[in-house]
């Protein structure tokens, strides 16, 4: 039983021709931190592939997987004001939600204790038909589905701690009550959603929880929503599985956000859900700009996943705006589950 690590030098070749703040230097610099510190030969390597069109179709329209087929090839499309394509991004993208589905199969299915897979494209903006805010396919959202459509896994909590709300994510399982989604991210902000009120829709009422910051949160409100809300509620839900959209754009010092996540607070928040599914916790990349903070941050989970001990065992109390944003996301969900 060991930690599997997922990286391809494939999802190096998705670049647009202009300054874009989704790079292949976020993904580098994080290779090459965490191969300098030692923690990358402490893994074991899962190898990526190409995510198959059924897998893709579990979570994306037939004409969307169509558009992102007909990229590849191509110098450079534009998809929306954020979201580009070179000639080679369809096969990155459909790289990296192949290389999640394996890494997760092997969590699942109880080969590796645990994983981190260092993907871009990120994901979690892509809507099932759409792809905005720098994301193709929603990798998140399809190596769930696989999980489960594996027979190894019924109930997944995935977590989103990813500066953004993960609209897409939201999304794709609001009306599901076998995917507990959880997202803190800072609001109102890109791409919109994510109010507390937002609690998703039929049967999965109470399955999708929101914690919308103002900017400005840092490592002891992230660890009082853990402690507040997101332990409680997994608690009763009970999952199998957990993966994280793991952006490190809630870092301090993020060119994109105002939040002041450190360091020991992912390796903290890491911790804490390696307590959940008996330690089956599989961390995706999403966001995260400042190169700094995001080798730092991921090579800080990547410790944890190894089985280290977070630097930081308790933070001190939130602030008072914090506590009443998370009153408020309590007493939205205090009917709790029908899980």
């Amino acid at each position: 039983m060991t930690t599997g690590l997922l990286f391809d030098e494939r999802f190096l070749l998705h670049r647009a021709p202009y300054a874009h703040p989704e790079h292949p230097g976020r993904l580098k610099a994080i290779w090459e931190h965490i191969g300098s510190e030692g923690l990358a030969a402490r893994c074991r390597g899962v190898a990526a592939r190409e995510a198959a069109r059924e897998e893709l179709a579990r979570v994306h329209t037939a004409a969307h997987i169509d558009a992102i087929a007909a990229t590849a090839g191509r110098d450079f499309v534009q998809l929306d004001p954020d979201t580009y394509t070179c000639r080679d991004s369809a096969q990155a993208a459909r790289l990296a939600a192949g290389g999640l589905i394996e890494l997760t199969g092997e969590v699942a299915g109880g080969r590796l204790e645990n994983g981190f897979a260092l993907l871009r494209p990120p994901g979690h903006h892509a809507e099932a038909d759409s792809a905005m805010g720098f994301c193709l396919f929603n990798s998140v959202a399809i190596a769930a589905k696989a999980a489960q459509a594996s027979g190894a896994v019924r109930k997944v909590l995935i977590v989103d701690w990813d500066l953004h709300h993960g609209n897409g994510t939201q999304h794709s399982f609001w009306d599901d009550p076998t995917v507990l989604y959880f997202s803190t991210h800072q609001f109102p902000f890109y791409p919109g959603t994510g109010a507390i009120e937002e609690i998703g829709g039929g049967a999965a009422r109470g399955f999708t929880v929101n914690v919308p910051w103002p900017g400005g949160m840092g490592d002891a409100e992230y660890a009082a929503a853990f402690e507040r809300v997101l332990e409680p509620i997994a608690g009763e839900f009970a999952p199998e599985l957990v993966l994280v959209s793991a952006g490190f754009d809630a870092a301090d010092g993020d060119p994109l956000g105002s939040m002041r996540l450190t360091p020991a607070g992912y390796a903290w928040m890491t911790s804490r859900l390696s307590r959940l599914a008996g330690g089956r916790v599989v961390l995706a990349l999403e966001g995260g700009y400042n190169l700094e903070a995001i080798s730092l941050s991921a090579a800080a989970c990547l410790r944890v996943l190894l089985g280290e001990s977070p630097t930081v065992d308790r933070f001190g109390e939130p602030s008072a705006a914090a506590g009443k944003i998370l009153d408020a996301v309590r007493a939205r969900h205090e009917e709790g589950f029908r899980a």
